[in-house]
């Protein structure tokens, strides 16, 4: 008989789950904090609209955030928790000192890139190991994400 978790899952699919959703988790964290600086730092004609989208973008960030982290606590794992691994563990890199909207939101794009990759690996790990859950929050993540880069990408022309 095999072991399970308590939601059903093989505990070593669990935890290679719980690896990738941290490699994830470390890349929402360092995006959160390049778009929170981007929405404090912008300047220019597009300020007023790029300074709302930016506060949506982070929110909308920060709740993700916390919702890969109760999924890997729901898988019976513990959620890295230091920006110093953030830094070491992510692929998505600091961003600093920007100002102009144009090159904020090709950053944000090539963020969302990077995400949606790593989510559509993830989405497909789960459904190997038949972990409907986080199949279903990747599917979410990428279908919204996928939208939005549309809309980014329309903005810049």
């Amino acid at each position: 008989m095999k072991q399970l978790n308590v939601i059903g899952i093989e505990p070593q699919h669990a935890k290679q789950l719980a690896e990738r959703l941290n490699e994830l988790l470390a890349n929402y964290q360092i995006m959160y904090m390049n778009v929170r600086g981007f929405h404090w730092n912008i300047r220019g004609e597009s300020f007023f609209e790029l300074h709302a989208k930016f506060e949506e973008t982070y929110n909308d960030l920060l709740l993700k955030v916390d919702e890969i982290a109760e999924r890997i606590l729901t898988l019976g794992q513990r959620p890295l928790h230091a920006y110093s691994t953030y830094i070491k563990t992510s692929q998505i890199e600091e961003t600093k000192d920007i100002h102009d909207g144009k090159a904020c939101v090709r950053e944000i794009l090539d963020s969302y890139r990077i995400l949606i990759q790593l989510q559509r690996e993830i989405f497909t790990l789960a459904g190997e190991v038949g972990d409907e859950g986080t199949a279903s929050l990747m599917s979410d993540y990428i279908k919204e994400q996928e939208k939005t880069s549309w809309m980014l990408t329309a903005y810049l022309g």
